[in-house]
């Protein structure tokens, strides 16, 4: 069995990453799998109720990878860590089957309580680099979250979500039972679907500029009419006044 996982998460790294040349490269110089290698031997000895043996393997495991996973998360198959840098996954955490991390991603809590504080990511959730996610709540199967975003709320199955607070830009992609799993997208944000926020700004302000033109066209047309002056009839009382303006 241990073998047959350890195939699993050889073959996800060459399936993932086209740097990935042969098994033996991965065995030998990819520190995500390093550290799930740690992690599994550190949560049998959690699970075991060798709890202080469990953070040491966990610490060396750290220490190793750059990777700090605690042996108290819950993680399914074929997980895949790529560079994996700085990743950090808290005691609460729950990952599911065919989840991918990049390097600097946090699995964070925002309380001190001791029981789920750390996020659920469902099946096949994409997180990009540098991305926090906070919370004991859940990130749907299939989500995407963009790099360097901060989520502090559920994420819908199949939604991606970017920036500071995360919020969604492009609909649900939830993957039903008949419907044939979407192709892996590195990073988890496609370029297509993500507006750029600078240029949405500026659009914005574009359209701003082009409705307060109309706005002071049409002002400066009506008092144009109200100045216009407006020719009267002469009179032998007032011959010398040809015209009056308007009041």
């Amino acid at each position: 069995m241990l073998l047959k996982n350890l195939r699993e998460e050889i073959d996800t790294v060459l399936k993932h990453d086209p740097a990935a040349r042969s098994r033996l490269e991965v065995v030998l110089c990819y520190p995500g799998l390093h550290s799930i290698l740690f992690y599994r031997l550190a949560s049998w000895l959690w699970i075991h109720k060798l709890l202080l043996l469990g953070r040491f393997v966990s610490h060396l495991g750290r220490m190793a990878t750059g990777i700090e996973i605690h042996p108290g998360a819950k993680i399914g198959r074929r997980l895949f860590i790529d560079h994996g840098m700085g990743v950090v996954i808290g005691e609460t955490a729950e990952i599911g089957d065919d989840v991918t991390l990049y390097q600097g991603v946090t699995l964070g809590g925002t309380t001190l309580h001791h029981g789920k504080r750390h996020p659920t990511l469902d099946d096949g959730v994409i997180v990009g680099s540098g991305a926090q996610i906070l919370g004991g709540f859940t990130v749907g199967k299939g989500a995407r979250v963009g790099a360097n975003a901060v989520v502090l709320a559920e994420v819908a199955p199949g939604t991606t979500v970017v920036g500071i607070p995360a919020k969604a830009v492009g609909g649900p992609r939830l993957v039903e039972a008949a419907r044939p799993a979407p192709p892996f997208l590195p990073y988890g944000t496609p370029c297509d679907e993500v507006p750029d926020p600078v240029a949405r700004a500026l659009t914005g302000l574009l359209d701003e500029v082009h409705l307060l033109r109309a706005r002071l066209g049409e002002v400066e047309r009506q008092l144009e009419t109200e100045r216009t002056p407006v020719p009267i009839p002469l009179t032998a009382e007032d011959p010398q006044r040809p015209f009056r303006r308007k009041s």
